[in-house]
């Protein structure tokens, strides 16, 4: 599990709707205070961050949110600033967008920025992120990785993400993307890590004593390796196809929940 922290997580798998019900945004700005909500978009994730800031303002703001502010950091000399820093501890919620997670950890990593996200989430803070955005949360994040072939040893490349959630390997655009076999190559390389993959428009919510709710129109899936009987990860070659046996999985449509201290999947009462 994550450090303990009072904030929650928004978990989103990307290509959340933006126009219609908007139930996963709408959901955002419940948790960080609804018509008092004070949210800041972190847009560094993305190449295009003037339009994708502007279109996340208007969205948020439609939807009640009292102050919608864009933080645009684009460098490491950025992550320092003092006004950003202040931007980000006045927070009710910070929101990552998509783009590449990449930029996210190594402009933020270790900076002033990142170091006022960490205690605004440890404060209780909502932290949401959709797409690469929400892939960056976990300890270790999935970077890249063939989606379609076969899983193997170098399906994925992986990397330090921020650590918000402990224990846990995140994809996004789960299921439009056929991710499975990416996910499954994770678990296998640490079967005590769980697998969480997050369908677009739906989003894992996560309360700070590890219970989950899923949140949106489509599915969450976790493949949970603790009990895997055999697996040929160690030994095979980078392009031998993968061999695991004994993975438990869930598929969790909303209405469903999951304790992550317990890993075991409940019906929401």
């Amino acid at each position: 599990m994550r450090e303990k922290a009072a904030g929650k997580l928004l978990i989103i798998g990307g290509n959340e709707d933006k126009y219609g019900d908007c139930i996963v945004l709408r959901k955002f700005v419940e948790l960080a205070g609804g018509r008092k909500a004070r949210i800041a978009v972190m847009t560094t994730a993305t190449e295009l961050p003037r339009e994708v800031g502007d279109e996340y303002r208007v969205i948020f703001s439609d939807l009640g949110a009292e102050v919608v502010s864009v933080v645009n950091i684009d460098n490491r000399e950025e992550a320092s600033d003092r006004r950003q820093v202040s931007e980000l501890e006045q927070a009710a919620g910070i929101f990552f967008t998509g783009g590449d997670q990449l930029r996210l950890t190594s402009i933020l990593g270790g900076s002033p920025v990142d170091g006022a996200i960490r205690r605004a989430f440890k404060q209780g803070t909502v932290i949401g992120g959709t797409s690469a955005g929400a892939s960056v949360m976990s300890t270790t994040m999935i970077v890249e990785g063939n989606s379609s072939d076969t899983p193997k040893k170098l399906a994925l490349s992986m990397a330090h993400g921020m650590g918000l959630i402990d224990e846990v390997v995140i994809d996004q655009h789960f299921a439009q993307r056929g991710r499975i076999n990416r996910l499954l190559a994770a678990v296998s390389q640490n079967p005590h890590v769980l697998g969480v993959g997050v369908d677009e428009d739906t989003a894992l919510l996560v309360a700070p004593d590890g219970k989950c709710e899923i949140i949106g129109s489509q599915t969450v899936t976790v493949v949970d390796g603790k009990d895997i009987g055999y697996s040929n990860i160690s030994e095979s070659k980078c392009a031998d196809p993968l061999a695991i046996s004994n993975v438990i999985l869930h598929i969790l449509p909303p209405g469903f929940g999951y304790d992550l201290r317990s890993r075991k999947p409940y019906i929401k009462s």
